[in-house]
């Protein structure tokens, strides 16, 4: 099983490289098999090739940075919780995005399911 203090390492230096937006780093955390579903409620995408194109589509098309806003939750099944911020831009206007996201990870310490808890009730556009 993976140690609680990796599930730790690995999601803080997610939300640093999604701050970075170097997507090839990212896509270095997931296993080939890994499923993304951001938002909640949205349908999952399934495997490092559509995983790679949400990336290169969200970050790379955005001046988007990202900032972690509480500490890591992990739990001894292999899970962790973060809580961070994106600043975007949405329909042309600077918004902040008040994220969670949930993930699991394999025993090699690859992210394995990703979930993006936020709705648009967690946006707020900038002035």
């Amino acid at each position: 099983m993976v140690s609680t203090s990796t599930i730790r390492e690995k999601m803080e230096l997610y939300v640093q490289l999604v701050n970075q937006r170097d997507i090839d780093a990212i896509l270095e955390l997931y296993d080939d098999n890994a499923t993304v579903e951001d938002p909640v409620g949205s349908e999952p995408l399934a495997g490092i090739e559509a995983i790679s194109r949400f990336y290169r589509e969200g970050l790379g098309q955005s001046e988007a940075s990202a900032e972690q806003t509480g500490e890591v939750r992990t739990t001894t099944s292999g899970e962790g919780a973060i809580p961070f911020q994106v600043k975007v831009t949405f329909e042309g206007r600077p918004c902040v995005i008040t994220v969670i996201d949930v993930m699991q990870f394999n025993d090699a310490g690859k992210i394995t399911s990703m979930k993006a808890y936020w709705s648009q009730d967690n946006l707020e556009v900038l002035a």
